[in-house]
């Protein structure tokens, strides 16, 4: 075999060993990609909005908070500190029809005070929080964003005399929280049921009774509501 022909063979397996390696990152890429989308589902979609459709940059953050979050262990809750979140949430529900902003600000309170009694970070490092919360509780997480915009849009009015939240977008920022306050006042599930959708779940309380706390009550019924 001659020297030429010898080169030709080195040059054409070297040339398919790295077309191999760029498919098979290419792979492991599109395969990484689908398992951020499965794991963060709705999550998935706002990060790569706020990223402008950047999907990889978006991926990049994703992978980032389950680097940092994803070994995190819920701690259980006593069944009296269990009560007590829940009375203080029906309390704020209730208080919804003659005081929404307090009602949403104290739905805010209730949930930094739930996720850092359940071992994710305190309440006082929102962002770090949140993070947290959006590795082991995507679906549900979006609802504590939105009251906690609103309760910090109150924050903010009470400085400059602006702003200004319609009174059914703070009941739908409520309803939407409900379902982030009932994953993480109850017991700890499985990653692939925490995953689930609220309303997947419907009609399913974790006893396996009916459970009366799947109707939202009067005191969100929109007739009701005051203006804020």
């Amino acid at each position: 075999m001659s020297t030429g022909l010898i080169i030709a063979l080195i040059v054409i397996v070297a040339a398919v060993l790295v077309v191999a390696a760029v498919l098979t990152l290419r792979g492991r890429g599109a395969q990484h990609g689908r398992g951020l989308k499965r794991r963060f589902g709705p999550e998935y979609d706002r990060t790569v909005a706020r990223h402008d459709g950047d999907e990889k940059a978006a991926e990049r953050e994703l992978a980032e908070r389950v680097e940092r979050h994803g070994s995190l262990r819920e701690q259980p809750l006593e069944p009296a500190e269990r009560q007590r979140y829940e009375d203080r949430w029906t309390a704020a529900q209730e208080r919804f029809v003659d005081s929404p902003r307090e009602a949403v600000a104290e739905a805010d309170r209730l949930l930094a005070e739930l996720a850092e009694a359940r071992g994710f970070p305190g309440g006082g490092q929102y962002d770090e929080q949140f993070d947290a919360l959006s590795v082991h509780h995507a679906h549900h997480v979006h609802g504590y964003r939105r009251v906690h915009t609103v309760a910090s849009a109150r924050s903010n009015a009470r400085q400059d005399g602006d702003g200004r939240t319609d009174t059914e977008d703070m009941r739908a920022a409520m309803v939407e929280a409900r379902a982030l306050f009932e994953d993480l006042v109850g017991p700890p599930r499985s990653r692939e049921e925490s995953r689930t959708p609220t309303h997947a779940r419907a009609g399913q309380p974790r006893d396996g009774r009916h459970d009366s706390r799947g109707h939202l009550p009067w005191a969100f019924n929109r007739r009701h509501a005051k203006g804020s």
